[in-house]
């Protein structure tokens, strides 16, 4: 489609005078010769005070578009902004023709006609589901985990989308908290990792509507709510702060992510929406970020309540002079900016500097060539849901799973010739697995357990549902109800356990009972499934438990009695077939944990790369004068790292090349991992070091390395690892990112608790 409005031949006048030429869908930028600088600086001096401050607002979506337009209340307001161009971007509009009728707006209809950007929450497919963010930690397959990106950016571009609010990066230790389940997990070394490989797989290098902007969240400290419970506050020292929260932010700085968004907690007694050390020391001015910040939802007027802003006019000044560059709904800048620069309490120089973030990305998205880049309704037809596309979430989701327990090998199961008795809700349900956050999903789209064994013919399948999990039909803004009451349904589960040859339980969490605004103080199976799973194990031991969860689990009942826990978390649109290959053993399990698993509530937060502390045991016997419960172990239910498979992986012949390094050197270490088992797998083997001592206290463990093998039976394999300063350093006493000299240990193993050890030195 060839642009030859007279509006959309004055975009390419407006900046720089350029003669763009024809644009098409297709037109690649013809003006390389001009820096993006210059071209963003150009369009900048054509801009009204109040055409600066539209483009650092944002509204979500607020009129059907296929409809009449608003002619009242706060929708025609919103209109009216948008045809003054008073809009930068919007939320939540989604479909080609509501997004090129919107964009039409923006560029056919306001003075200078600059595009609108077009965000939504992408963050674990966009109709076609993966597994949430943490079951895709599970696979530690970084390149597995690009790919699920790119999936959901190239089906979100065909729908108009060129901007998701993902990857979430925060580090997280504490289970209780509903949004573990959006991110990596505890460790900031795999979680750095995989917010490169989220970033890469979003955006690529935005040469065609397959790329969209990403979104590193939520800048900063967010996870580490007080108690576990969402938008908490959260109160955490410098080494914390430098050392686990920002190094999977700053990854995402590496790799070229074009957006930030700011946090809804406090940090040091300031909201991070309005905090300068965080938006304007750190991201912007030490690690050089030139992309764009944007609030969270309603974030800037929410430091009312935070008590740190006087009025919404005063949260406008305090968001913007501390780095805030984009509104997010709270409409804070658009009524207010340009008063508070007449007022001479924001200069219009800081204006200025977030506009050009704002005009700067949209550049490099590719807008300005063409405004309709993602605006193709046969390309949205032929690419949303497409085959492909479902083939590459079943893989994503086998490499999900972690078998967690497999006593007497009671898996893979037969293929012919048993009774199976498949028992709980969750096998049946075709949404929950979809989880949370999927809000472009269709509901009851998802395979089922019960449909993926199905598939398999040759046993005799029964299905008894045995407890509801939720009340009703749980809905993505509400919190959901749990059944504690009703148990109608265990009747017929007991008499299909008492015939089946083996029982396979599906139990967990209904897949809104994670994520956003959902807490939990009880991190157990929810409802009466515990009482469902010992009544069945009463009359039938012989279980499979496939627990479907969005956050780690405290199960010390199942683990001491049930044979067989895979950990299948919610695994999206192919669940049901990802589980039942796994189950029968045509895919071999080769996940590990990225998050502890406590063996009680009372842990949490609980993470393998804890400090010592001064009395971390005691010589003692009868001594409770160390660290320690008086009615429970230390240690988790199941470690980070952990995760069997049908093969069994044997470690030895720990080697370093050198028991010292100095500066600009290295020593390799080096290990023999060998398959003992009967059938090829795959293995994850993982590098930790520790610093013995240091200018501040080191963690018992640090992740530093891993690579995952792949085994035939009775095969082995060197895997090497290099440790060199780079993979010692730290932020220390000095303020700063250095190595310090020292003795350490290494560790290589299967998890973070089953390795090998030795020792090495670093001296200058």
């Amino acid at each position: 489609m060839i642009l030859t409005t007279k509006k959309q031949l004055l975009i390419a006048l407006v900046i720089a005078g350029l003669n763009l030429g024809s644009i098409t869908a297709q037109t690649k930028s013809v003006t390389s010769a001009v820096s993006l600088d210059k071209k963003v600086t150009s369009l900048l001096k054509k801009m009204t005070l109040e055409e600066k401050v539209g483009q650092l607002n944002q509204y979500n979506g607020f009129w059907d578009v296929t409809g009449p337009s608003p002619k009242e209340g706060q929708a025609a307001k919103k209109y009216e902004d948008l045809k003054k161009g008073l809009v930068g971007s919007m939320l939540n509009v989604k479909g080609v023709k509501e997004v090129r009728t919107l964009q039409k707006i923006a560029v056919e209809q306001t003075r200078l006609g600059i595009p609108l950007l077009f965000g939504f929450d992408v963050i674990h497919g966009y109709k076609t589901i993966s597994p949430i963010p943490l079951a895709e930690s599970a696979s530690w397959d970084l390149q597995a985990i690009q790919q699920s990106a790119a999936m959901a950016a190239e089906e979100a571009g065909a729908v108009g989308i060129n901007w998701t609010f993902a990857p979430m990066v925060d580090i997280s230790r504490d289970a209780r908290w509903g949004r573990v389940m959006e991110g990596a997990g505890e460790d900031p070394y795999l979680g750095s990792l995989i917010a490169k490989a989220r970033v890469v797989g979003f955006q690529g290098d935005f040469s065609s509507n397959k790329n969209i902007l990403a979104c590193a969240k939520h800048f900063a400290g967010y996870a580490f709510a007080e108690a576990g419970r969402d938008y908490n506050t959260v109160d955490i020292g410098e080494s914390t702060l430098q050392n686990i929260v920002f190094p999977p932010f700053k990854a995402a700085v590496d790799a070229g992510v074009r957006t930030f968004m700011n946090s809804f907690n406090e940090l040091d007694g300031i909201p991070a929406t309005g905090n300068a050390y965080l938006q304007r020391k750190i991201l912007k001015g030490d690690w050089g970020f030139q992309g764009f910040m944007v609030s969270d939802w309603g974030s800037i007027m929410e430091m009312q309540a935070h008590g740190y802003a006087k009025d919404l006019k005063h949260a406008a000044e305090l968001a913007i002079n501390a780095g805030s560059d984009m509104d997010m709904e709270s409409s804070a800048y658009v009524e207010h900016l340009v008063q508070l620069v007449r007022e001479g309490k924001v200069k219009e120089s800081t204006i200025d500097e977030a506009v050009k973030r704002i005009l700067r990305t949209k550049f490099v998205l590719g807008l300005f060539d063409n405004p309709y880049k993602y605006c193709n309704e046969e390309y949205e037809k032929a690419t949303v849901g497409k085959a492909e596309f479902h083939q590459q979430v079943l893989e994503m989701a086998k490499k999900s799973i972690v078998l967690l327990k497999n006593k007497d090998e009671i898996l893979p199961l037969n293929k012919s010739g048993q009774k199976i008795a498949l028992i709980g809700a969750l096998a049946a349900d075709k949404t929950s697995p979809l989880g949370s956050w999927r809000i472009a999903a269709d509901d009851n789209t998802a395979v089922s357990v019960l449909e993926g064994l199905q598939a398999y013919k040759d046993n005799q399948l029964t299905y008894a549902k045995g407890a509801d999990v939720a009340l009703g039909e749980p809905k993505f803004v509400f919190e959901t109800k749990i059944n504690t009451t009703d148990k109608s349904g265990f009747e017929e589960a007991i008499a299909a356990a008492k015939n089946a040859d083996v029982v396979v339980m599906v139990l967990g969490e209904h897949g809104l009972q994670s994520g956003e605004g959902r807490s939990r103080t009880d991190i157990g199976l929810p409802g009466v499934q515990q009482e469902l799973l010992e009544a069945v194990y009463a009359v039938n031991p012989k279980i499979v438990l496939v627990l479907t969860n969005g956050r780690p689990l405290a199960l010390p009942w199942a683990d001491e009695h049930i044979s067989a826990i895979v950990e299948a978390w919610q695994l999206g649109t192919q669940s049901g077939n990802a589980i039942a290959q796994v189950l029968y053993g045509d895919y071999n399990p080769s996940g590990k944990l990225p998050m502890t698993f406590p063996r009680n509530v009372a842990q949490v937060p609980i993470y393998y790369n804890h400090k010592n502390t001064g009395r971390p045991s005691s010589n003692e016997p009868e001594s409770v004068f160390w660290s320690h419960y008086i009615d429970e172990k230390n240690a988790p239910l199941y470690p980070f790292g952990y995760g069997l498979s049908y093969s069994k992986f044997d470690y030895s012949d720990l080697k370093l090349s050198s028991p010292s390094f100095t500066t600009n050197g290295k020593i390799e270490v080096s290990v023999t991992v060998t398959n003992s088992g009967k059938v090829a797998g795959k293995e994850v083997v993982q590098m930790y070091i520790r610093d013995l001592f240091a200018s501040v206290t080191r963690p018992v463990l640090e992740l530093k390395g891993f690579e995952m093998i792949e085994l035939q039976p009775n095969e082995s394999k060197k895997v090497v690892f290099a440790i060199d300063e780079k993979t010692i350093e730290f932020y220390t006493a000095n303020s700063k990112w250095e190595a310090e000299t020292g003795d350490f240990k290494v560790f290589v193993g299967g998890s973070s608790t089953q390795t090998l050890q030795a020792d090495f030195q670093f001296a200058q």
